[in-house]
C-alpha cells in the first residue's frame, strides 16, 4: 500500500487500534493496559515539564506522520519544539522533534527495526523506545542537528533520569 492509499483509509473511532504503514505494509496494534499506563505516565511527565515554563514546546498523543511514499507512522507520543507544532487541521503531521514508541507485543520488532531505521533516515532528532517488559527506555539521538545518523544510544532503567539535549526532562523513571 502507498502512503496516499493509507492516509485515505476511513478515520478510526477514538480508542481503537493503532495503524502504521511500514515499508508499504499495514501494521495493526491493539495497545494493552501496561502500554496505556506507560503512555499516560510519559505524557503526564512531558505535559508537566512543558507547562512549567514558556517556550518548551508541546507533547501530543498519536498522530499520523508521513515519512515517505511507503511509511506513515503513528508514534505513541510526540513532542514538537516551540513554534514547530502542527496546525490544528494539519494532516498528516510533520516529523516531530521527539517520537516515543511504547512496546506492544505485536509491534516491538518494527519499533526497534524498520521504524527506528526509517525515523533515522528521515532526520528524526530523537527517538525513545519504552520497553515495558524490561522496564528500560532505549534512547537514540543525534549529537548535533546535522549528524546524519543516530550517534548516541542510551539504555536507561528504573531510577535513571531521562533528559534530552532538546531540554526535555521527565525526571526519574
Amino acid at each position: 500500500m502507498t502512503a496516499e492509499e493509507f492516509l485515505a483509509l476511513p478515520e478510526r473511532p477514538e480508542g481503537l487500534r493503532q495503524l502504521d504503514l511500514v515499508d508499504g505494509e499495514v501494521v495493526v496494534s491493539e495497545p494493552r493496559w501496561r502500554h496505556n499506563i506507560v503512555q499516560g505516565s510519559v505524557l503526564f511527565a512531558l505535559q508537566s515539564w512543558t507547562r512549567a515554563a514558556p517556550g518548551r514546546g508541546s507533547p501530543g498523543l498519536p498522530l499520523d506522520v508521513r515519512l515517505d511514499d511507503r511509511n506513515v507512522f503513528e508514534p505513541d507520543l510526540v513532542w514538537y519544539a516551540e513554534g514547530r507544532e502542527p496546525g490544528l487541521d494539519q494532516f498528516p503531521s510533520p516529523l516531530p522533534d521527539l517520537a516515543i514508541e511504547i512496546r506492544s507485543p505485536s509491534t516491538w520488532v518494527y519499533d526497534i527495526g524498520a521504524k527506528r531505521t526509517t525515523y533515522e533516515q528521515h532526520g528524526l532528532p530523537e527517538l525513545w523506545l519504552a520497553d515495558t517488559l524490561s522496564a528500560q527506555i532505549l534512547v537514540f539521538r543525534r549529537s548535533t542537528p546535522p549528524t546524519p545518523r543516530f550517534d548516541v544510544a542510551l539504555e536507561l532503567g528504573i531510577g535513571d533520569t531521562l533528559t534530552s539535549p532538546r531540554r526535555i526532562d521527565t525526571g526519574a523513571m
